[in-house]
């Protein structure tokens, strides 16, 4: 693990102004309430840090939607809320801020327990993630994922009756001994050769999809998608046709595709 590209993704995100929020398969690992014990595993597909990022979109269209940007694709949400903000508007600066993607992060990991089930990748939110980026920028604590001498992560979580949300929180501290991911040599092996890569895990949506998500999104008469895992883009206000003042007297449709016309003429040199 490449501790001066931790302690940088430490300082990216210290100066982030953005809020996420919490979010399975057989892939997927969440924590339960009480304490459980996981051991982050060196990521199979980057080398230097276990950890990888994403951008997500809930409540917008009818489910989850991982944003193109994921993949180094034009994102039709980002070009909208770009345009929003643009536009001078305070009501449409506040949409734009709803709309933006969320970042969530994945790490993998063995549950202490349950090794035979193999690694799985474990979602979280800013919080924890800056919590394990204060840890591996601790000098004392160093390389946890260190396979001979990294460390144990101990989980407390608590439930909504603690929180005061509909959501469970967890923390993350450093078990205080050194220990090596597995005695057994072959185990090793197979935990850092058999990972899911959680970029290939999700839907790649193109952009005619996404942006058929936001149209839905934005039609007063069009009923919102049932998200599971992430609670709707909370709007308090009155959904209504959002326009920038440049595309005033035009149909609704008229006007939304106006906002991606460039698109449009550069369609047979994008990848999607």
């Amino acid at each position: 693990m490449d501790l001066n590209l931790i302690k940088q993704r430490l300082e990216s995100l210290n100066k982030q102004s953005t809020n996420t929020k919490k979010g399975g398969s057989s892939l997927f690992w969440k924590p339960s309430v009480g304490k459980q014990v996981v051991r982050v595993v060196p990521n199979k597909y980057n080398k230097q840090i276990p950890f990888t990022e994403m951008l997500f979109y809930y409540g917008i269209g009818p489910r989850v939607m991982a944003s193109p940007q994921n993949w180094g694709e034009k994102d039709p949400i980002q070009e909208f809320t770009k345009q929003l903000r643009q536009s001078g508007d305070k009501e449409n600066w506040r949409l734009a801020k709803k709309l933006d993607a969320k970042t969530r992060i994945f790490a993998p990991v063995i549950v202490r327990g349950q090794e035979d089930e193999g690694v799985k990748l474990w979602q979280f939110g800013k919080e924890v993630y800056q919590d394990f980026l204060n840890m591996a920028s601790d000098d004392e604590i160093g390389d946890f994922t260190d396979i001979v001498n990294g460390r144990d992560i101990k989980l407390t979580t608590v439930g909504p009756e603690v929180t005061g949300t509909p959501y469970n929180k967890t923390s993350v501290g450093p078990s205080l001994k050194t220990t090596p991911l597995s005695s057994d040599e072959n185990v090793v092996k197979s935990l850092l050769e058999n990972q899911p890569n959680p970029i290939e895990v999700f839907k790649r949506f193109t952009f005619e999809e996404v942006k058929a998500g936001l149209q839905e999104f934005l039609s007063p008469d069009g009923e919102e998608g049932d998200i599971s895992s992430e609670p709707a883009v909370p709007f308090d206000g009155e959904k209504k046709n959002y326009s920038l003042d440049t595309n005033k007297g035009k149909a609704k449709v008229d006007q939304f595709d106006d906002l991606f016309k460039d698109d449009k003429e550069e369609k047979n040199d994008l990848p999607f």
